[in-house]
């Protein structure tokens, strides 16, 4: 009688779960991304929020929360109740670079996020305008060599600087950095001649190449662009066999969020990548590859990453600001 008892007791808490599951988001769920519209993780954020509603029942609204080189949308996030309701399109930026970059970052990078699911990485271009003097990345650099910060870079984001001070650093040069609050600013004032050099991510550089307003000089991967086949690498271009660097973007939720929303968001961003349409959006349109991976697997990732881009920071000699 007293097992009987038992499993009666016992039998509503396990019906509750699949009904718990079921319920589970109960309206929208709120997609911060840290960067402006138009940026690369803008562009990803939309991508998949609209691609992870069918396997939700309800949408992502994506909020732009730019600022502090991503600080502002990811404290945002970190600030948020852990119920799985809030959400970050985060970057090796804000989750893997902040400390190296930063003297104060309001929260803590390496234990305030629950990471869901890596989303996809996407090599970084150096590319000067269409006119520029510069024919080939070699030009510039010996530029940059003969007359130390004569040579201007923008720079809208953490990886974009990082991505500029590492090669100016290994290849014995000096440029000057110019700040923009996004990248299309910067590929604006690249087009007009205002700056010299923009290292940025594929998917803000590509359009524009292929418009045949910007000239790519190099792409930050070993291996060469699929999208730009006769693009050098910058290992090859400037003859630093060392160099490599790429961007990547994670879905995170504030730490201690509970294992259903966890569960249940990794499941939408699996379903989103098997979409063709999504798949070819980044693949052809935006020169990124999809990361699959569970919430394990993403934590062991931005962990590595985290140690990564930490050492490339301390060798290209950034200070934290």
């Amino acid at each position: 009688m007293i097992r009987r008892r038992t499993l009666l007791a016992a039998a509503p808490a396990v019906l509750a779960t699949p009904a718990l599951a079921q319920s589970w988001p109960a309206g929208p769920i709120r997609g911060i991304c840290p960067f402006a519209p138009g940026s690369a993780t803008d562009i990803v954020a939309r991508l998949f929020a609209d691609a992870m509603r069918p396997t939700l029942g309800h949408p992502v609204v994506i909020e732009n929360r730019a600022g502090a080189g991503g600080m502002l949308g990811a404290e945002a996030v970190a600030r948020a109740a852990p119920d799985g309701m809030t959400v970050l399109f985060g970057t090796n930026s804000t989750n893997a670079a902040a400390n190296a970059l930063f003297r104060r970052v309001p929260f803590d990078m390496e234990r305030a996020f629950t990471p869901i699911s890596t989303l996809a990485s996407v090599p970084l271009i150096a590319a000067v305008r269409a006119d520029s003097p510069y024919r080939t990345l070699a030009d510039l650099l010996t530029a940059a060599r003969a007359r130390p910060e004569a040579i201007t870079y923008a720079q809208a984001s953490s990886s974009q600087r990082v991505a500029a001070e590492m090669l100016a650093s290994m290849a014995g040069a000096k440029l000057l950095m110019v700040p923009y609050r996004s990248s299309p600013l910067a590929v604006q004032d690249l087009i007009a001649g205002r700056v010299d050099l923009f290292v940025a991510d594929q998917a803000v550089i590509l359009p524009q190449v292929q418009a045949g307003t910007l000239r790519a000089l190099g792409v930050t991967t070993k291996e060469r662009s699929a999208q730009l086949p006769d693009v050098p690498t910058i290992a090859e271009a400037a003859s630093l066999p060392q160099y490599e660097l790429f961007a990547w973007f994670v879905l995170a939720a504030p730490a201690g969020t509970p294992a259903l929303p966890i569960a249940r968001l990794n499941a939408a961003v699996r379903a989103a990548m098997e979409q063709p349409e999504l798949r070819e959006r980044l693949a052809s349109g935006l020169g990124m590859a999809v990361r699959p991976s569970t919430p394990e697997e993403a934590a062991t990732f931005v962990a590595a990453e985290t140690v990564k881009w930490t050492n490339a920071i301390r060798a290209a000699g950034i200070e934290p600001e």
